[in-house]
């Protein structure tokens, strides 16, 4: 479906970025644009692949030019620039609206202006019932991108997004950091044994874009029903892949962390559209013409009063043992840790 035309990546060096450059560079898309402000992580992933598919260009979400010079010429648009650590954006709140909210206006602007046939916004678990700054900023991206959708030809472009829950393994995740203090010895830190956290894979997280891409309609948000597990399964399942027996430590909740993460809340639930693996929640395509609403409605609502972490399938350590078996970095460093 991308034969002969060229992709767009804001925050193209980050874990997504790199997870769509394998889906996609043996595939005869004609090109894919990393755009990003780090230089160094752009030269690092130009020797990685060394394929002339692959353009670079550096900039920043934050400028609306620099955008907007990459953009041109693009078909479609996978928006995944965003700060996303949850301490570092309740410390600095202004730096991610600045990111995440400022930054995805001026992406859907500039893809506006330049034609772009399809812009896909990336948003997460954390921006349903928001509680801290990084969410509530999601939550603002999901806004823009949504209000951006009723004022703009669909046909000339369709704007629409995603949200899902943690990734296994991507930049900053505690799977990297459970496997590198069962290296050194030192005592596996977690924050709550009973938080639970919804987890899928890069490539499920492509895969949701993708069916996104397929199937939203102007103004969507499209949510992948991910399993979820504690964090102390998870701990346990890392623990017990490479045969250590480093305690577990208690550190407790960090700045700004939920117990559960939501990714329908029960407003959504109301007129989510059940797609099988997938939830299509429509955007409320009213006017701002209330009085009409007084005679009109009785809209029927799904079964479903919220999807969250705690009332999905809670995986076991045995499923999340098979579950990190199935990526090549957990196989990677595992027979890196045997061959030791």
């Amino acid at each position: 479906m991308f034969e002969g035309e060229t992709l767009l990546i804001t925050g193209g060096t980050g874990s997504f970025g790199h997870a769509v450059l394998n889906r996609f560079l043996k595939t005869n898309i004609k090109e894919i644009r990393i755009f990003s402000r780090d230089e160094k992580k752009q030269d690092d992933m130009r020797h990685q692949y060394n394929d002339d598919k692959i353009k670079y260009y550096i900039g920043d979400v934050r400028n609306l030019q620099s955008l907007k010079d990459a953009m041109h010429g693009v078909d479609y648009v996978f928006h995944a620039a965003a700060l996303k650590q949850v301490p570092s954006c309740e410390f600095f709140p202004i730096e991610a609206v600045k990111t995440n909210v400022i930054g995805t206006d001026n992406v859907l602007t500039a893809a506006i202006e330049e034609g772009v046939k399809k812009v896909i916004c990336l948003s997460t678990d954390k921006a349903a019932y928001p509680i801290n700054a990084m969410g509530t900023s999601k939550a603002m991206m999901e806004k823009v991108f949504v209000a951006k959708s009723r004022t703009v030809d669909p046909e000339k472009t369709l704007i629409c997004g995603t949200r899902y829950g943690n990734v296994m393994c991507s930049r900053g995740s505690v799977i990297p950091l459970f496997i590198e203090q069962i290296k050194s010895g030192q005592a596996l830190t977690i924050t709550e044994p009973k938080m639970t956290r919804f987890i899928m894979s890069l490539e499920e997280a492509v895969e949701l874009v993708l069916f996104a891409f397929e199937h939203a309609e102007n103004g969507d948000i499209m949510v992948q029903k991910a399993p979820a597990c504690t964090i102390e399964v998870l701990a346990q399942a890392v623990r017990e892949l490479f045969h250590a027996d480093n305690e577990i430590k208690i550190i407790g909740i960090r700045h700004g962390e939920k117990m559960y993460e939501t990714l329908l809340t029960n407003e959504e639930c109301a007129h989510a559209i059940d797609m099988g693996d997938f939830f299509r929640v429509p955007a409320d395509k009213r006017d701002l013409n209330y009085d009409k609403y007084f005679k009109e409605g009785d809209q029927k609502r799904t079964e479903l009063t919220e999807f969250n972490s705690d009332n999905t399938e809670l995986l076991n350590v045995r499923q999340v043992k098979e579950k990190l078996l199935s990526l090549e970095y957990i196989r990677n460093e595992l027979a890196e840790w045997e061959a030791r």
